[in-house]
């Protein structure tokens, strides 16, 4: 016999009830017809276990050792599924086997193994409920926001979806309590969206983990998509101590709770007064109020602004913000660093992806007051100075047609930014970061440029 690791199998389906709109878990029982060995010396379970793998039960998700009444002796191990009788055993095992469950006084008999609803994955209680026509993309899938399952299920399976999030709670208890599913598209001023209960409780405040931080907030009035954690991490990665980072659309703080913590001014904002409500909690409750100051404006006011805004924010702390040790020590006390806050930014996080290239004729004129530029640079602007700016965006492909090649995409890209600026930037001076495919012809991108100084200086 090959000495080749068997693999563990789940052949066992459940039984079918297609007409079933209320889940009735008592349904899915199916007894499976066994033998097991009733092993007389129980020091030889383990080696059975090891020695005789391949003639044992290999079903995953079941255990192969089995009790006898309530003794914890009296134990047994299932063998394979397609051994059927007590009597015939021997012929259909190997020899090492054999001599095995000899050595072990083991005893032969039929055992029937249980199979319940709990047994079953979602996709299997699924398949065998919902429509032949609709079996060939089974929505057992979503997005795990603190203990709520968010779900984007398609017309043609919405007459089963409370059948479908209820197998999904079912299935997940131990991570989730609440099945949602999203009824409209993601609003463009607040980015919420409609969401339905499917199964659960109806509580949509969460906690949620990222970046080594905490963030609560109300999943029904805020914006959060727990797919973005990468891109968020990206960007922060960008960030060093002691910058100045611009947060546009700030939304519960992914981009600038984080960078607080590390040591990054950030002048966070958000339209939204949920957003901006729970902003300011988990700036609390990441302690992170020493780096990360709060506002509620329209994104374009806020960046228009925002030259000034950090000036005032320097004077007001009297040029240095404090960043404290991680970990305080009442033996050896690290001392608290002073970093100085700088003048200018050194990056605009614009993540409103649906819209926010629109707000980059905010920048127009960003240093034109001749005010605001003696206070925030020493001699005359350079170049270098300019702050870069990280702007995501969609872009939709023609559904009809095959996605088009990167260089268009790009060029399509580039033209959108140039006419929001009013200024021709050549390609050469863009980066491309394609975030994620959101539909089959629906991308997001982060499009990263310094911004150019004679927009920065252009008098509005």
């Amino acid at each position: 016999m090959s000495s080749s690791k068997p693999e563990l199998v789940r052949d066992i389906l459940p039984p079918v009830n297609r007409g079933m709109r209320t889940l009735d878990r008592d349904f899915f029982k199916r007894d499976v017809p066994l033998v097991a060995a009733r092993v007389g010396d129980a020091s030889y379970i383990t080696k059975i276990g090891k020695e005789a793998k391949r003639d044992l039960l290999q079903l995953q998700g079941v255990s192969r050792i089995v009790r006898f009444g309530e003794s914890e002796n009296e134990k047994g191990i299932l063998l394979r599924q397609d051994i059927k009788d007590p009597e015939t055993v021997f012929d259909q095992i190997s020899a090492r086997s054999a001599d095995l469950f000899r050595e072990g006084k083991c005893t032969f008999e039929k055992y029937t193994l249980q199979l319940t609803y709990d047994y079953w994955r979602t996709e299997e209680i699924l398949a065998a409920i919902l429509p032949e026509d609709l079996l060939d993309e089974i929505p057992s899938g979503f997005t795990n926001v603190g203990h709520i399952a968010h779900m984007n299920i398609r017309e043609e399976y919405l007459p089963y979806r409370f059948l479908i999030g209820q197998v999904v709670l079912d299935k997940n208890s131990a991570m989730i309590r609440t099945v949602v599913n999203k009824l409209d598209s993601i609003d463009t001023v607040y980015r919420t969206f409609a969401m339905e209960v499917l199964a659960g409780e109806e509580d949509f405040m969460v906690e949620q983990s990222e970046s080594n931080c905490r963030f609560r907030f109300n999943f029904a009035k805020v914006y959060w998509n727990s797919r973005l954690h990468t891109e968020h991490s990206r960007l922060i990665d960008r960030f060093n101590k002691g910058e100045a980072v611009c947060d546009v659309f700030a939304g519960v703080g992914p981009f600038a709770v984080p960078a607080g913590k590390k040591g990054v001014i950030v002048l966070a904002n958000d339209l939204n007064p949920d957003s901006y409500e729970s902003l300011v909690e988990n700036i609390k409750l990441n302690k992170t109020g020493t780096f990360v100051h709060p506002s509620n404006k329209d994104g374009r006011k806020f960046i228009q602004e925002s030259a000034k805004a950090l000036l005032d924010f320097k004077e007001e702390r009297n040029g240095i913000v404090e960043l404290l040790p991680r970990r305080m020590s009442r033996s050896k006390p690290t001392p608290s660093e002073k970093i100085s806050i700088p003048s200018t930014f050194n990056h605009y996080v614009m993540n409103l992806p649906d819209s926010a290239i629109t707000f980059l004729d905010g920048f127009i004129g960003l240093y034109s007051a001749p005010g605001i530029q003696q206070q925030a640079f020493s001699g005359e602007p350079t170049q270098a100075q300019m702050p870069w700016i990280h702007v995501h965006c969609f872009h939709k492909c023609d559904p009809h047609q095959p996605e088009p090649p990167q260089e268009e995409i790009y060029e399509a890209l580039r033209q959108r930014v140039n006419t929001a600026m009013r200024y021709d930037i050549p390609m050469s001076k863009l980066e491309f970061h394609k975030v994620r495919k959101v539909a089959p012809t629906k991308l997001m991108y982060c499009i990263t440029f310094k911004l150019p100084l004679e927009v920065a200086l252009k008098t509005q």
